[in-house]
């Protein structure tokens, strides 16, 4: 894979997408990137009553959303990281 498809930006979308989805105040979710060569870092940050919602129950719902943030960044050539604060 040489990453044809990559933009910048997908992840960060798809992730503020899913956050948005789950939380009860979507306004609240903001979502930063940090670019550093091949490797991307991802912050999400959601109101603090909604941040059960986003880990999940044994972290459950924050594993299949690194999974999906994984895949694409796999197809794109790259790595990634989330970090929820």
């Amino acid at each position: 894979m040489t990453g044809e498809g990559a933009q910048p930006g997908r992840m960060r979308v798809l992730l503020e997408h899913v956050a948005q989805a789950l939380v009860d105040d979507p306004a609240a979710v903001v979502v930063t990137e940090e670019l550093d060569g091949d490797f991307t870092k991802l912050h999400l940050q959601v109101a603090e009553p909604d941040v059960g919602k986003v880990i999940g129950r044994g972290g459950r719902i924050a594993k299949a959303i690194r999974a999906l943030l994984k895949v694409m960044a796999t197809r794109d050539g790259t790595k990634v990281n989330l970090e929820i604060d």
